[in-house]
C-alpha cells in the first residue's frame, strides 16, 4: 500500500470551552444527507474531553461544512466510568438508530486513570446521544484488570456482533511516566450490549519496545480484510500499523502500511487512530498527528492498490 497525504482538516481553535484542544480519534459516519460526519472527542482546559463532530464534504474532505456548537455526548455522572472525559470510537446503524461505542476514562491513585468501554444510542440521526446504560458494556475483569477499550464494533456473518478492542492489567513507566500496556483482542455479542469478560488475544506485541495498541479499525475490499491500529513503543510515539486476516488468523504486516510521520508539521512526531472508508472511487484514511490528536486530524488518500 501507498498512501498521498492530502493534510489537515481540523484542529480545535479554542473558541468554545469544551474545545480548547485536541479532536480524535476520527470516527466517520455518511449521513443521511450526503455529508461525511466525523464523531470526535475535544479536549477543555483540563484535557477532558467531550464527543461532538466535524462534518466534511465527502468528495473533498479538507472542505469543512460544519463543527458541532455543543457536545453530543458529555461527561458522566461524579463517580460513574466516564466522569474525567469521554471519546468515540466506533459508530454503527442499529435499525433505526445510530450505536456509538465509547471509551471513558475514570482517575485513579496508584494509576494514572482507568479506561473502560461505554455505549450511547441516538435516535435523531446522530445529533443527539444517550447512554444506554450509565456503567461500561466491557467492564474489569479478572484478566483484564485496568483496561477495557477502544473498541471497534461491526455486525458479525455468523449473527450478532463482533468486537475488537484493546485490554490489559499492567502499566510500565517510561521515562518516568507510567503508560498502560495492553494488546488486541476479540469477542463476540448476541446483541450488541453484552459482551463476555474476557477476549481473545488476536494481536500481540512484535518486539520488547512495543507496550500499546491504539483504536482498531477493519476494512475489506476485494476480498482482501486488513486492521489498521496503532502501535506505541517505548522509544517513540504511536505508528499506523496494520494486520491482514488469513482464514481465521490475523498477521501483522506493518511494513506494509504505507503511511509514516511527516517531516515536518502536525504529523511530524507521531501518527495515530486511523479510520478507512471508501469515498467514491477512493479509499480514504482519516488519522490524528502529534501527540495523540493534540494537533487535530487529516486524511490521506490510497494510491496503490489494495491487494
Amino acid at each position: 500500500m501507498r498512501w498521498t497525504k492530502r493534510g489537515l482538516i481540523h484542529a480545535a481553535d479554542g473558541r468554545r470551552a469544551w474545545q480548547q484542544s485536541h479532536g480524535f480519534p476520527p470516527t466517520p459516519v455518511m449521513r443521511d444527507d450526503g455529508t461525511l460526519r466525523l464523531y470526535l472527542a475535544f479536549c477543555d482546559a483540563q484535557t477532558v474531553g467531550r464527543i461532538g463532530w466535524v462534518d466534511v464534504d465527502p468528495e473533498n474532505p479538507s472542505r469543512v461544512l460544519g463543527v458541532s456548537d455543543e457536545p453530543v455526548l458529555d461527561v458522566g455522572a461524579p463517580g460513574a466510568f466516564d466522569e474525567n472525559g469521554l471519546l468515540p470510537t466506533c459508530v454503527i446503524p442499529v435499525g433505526d438508530e445510530l450505536w456509538m461505542y465509547y471509551v471513558g476514562y475514570q482517575l485513579g491513585q496508584q494509576l494514572t486513570y482507568y479506561q473502560f468501554q461505554g455505549l450511547a444510542i441516538s435516535t435523531d440521526g446522530g445529533d443527539s446521544f444517550h447512554r444506554a446504560q450509565r456503567v461500561p458494556i466491557i467492564d474489569r475483569s479478572d484478566t483484564e484488570l485496568v483496561n477495557r477499550t477502544s473498541a471497534f464494533v461491526r455486525p458479525a456473518v455468523q449473527g450478532g456482533f463482533e468486537m475488537w478492542y484493546v485490554g490489559g492489567s499492567e502499566w510500565t513507566v517510561v521515562d518516568g511516566k507510567p503508560l498502560p500496556v495492553y494488546n488486541m483482542r476479540h469477542i463476540w455479542s448476541a446483541d450488541g450490549v453484552h459482551w463476555p469478560t474476557e477476549g481473545t488475544v488476536c494481536l500481540d506485541f512484535s518486539i520488547d519496545d512495543e507496550h500499546a495498541f491504539g483504536r482498531p479499525w477493519v476494512f475489506q475490499r476485494d476480498g482482501v480484510e486488513r486492521m489498521f491500529y496503532s502501535v506505541r513503543t517505548r522509544s517513540k510515539d504511536y505508528r499506523i500499523g496494520v494486520a491482514e486476516r488469513r482464514e481465521d488468523v490475523w498477521v501483522r504486516t506493518d511494513a506494509s502500511v504505507g503511511i509514516d510521520v511527516s517531516d515536518s508539521g502536525w504529523d511530524s512526531e507521531s501518527i495515530a487512530y486511523a479510520s478507512v472508508i471508501e469515498l467514491g472511487e477512493e479509499i480514504v484514511m482519516f488519522y490524528n498527528g502529534n501527540r495523540r490528536g493534540a494537533t487535530g486530524f487529516g486524511y490521506a488518500v490510497l494510491e496503490s492498490a489494495w491487494a
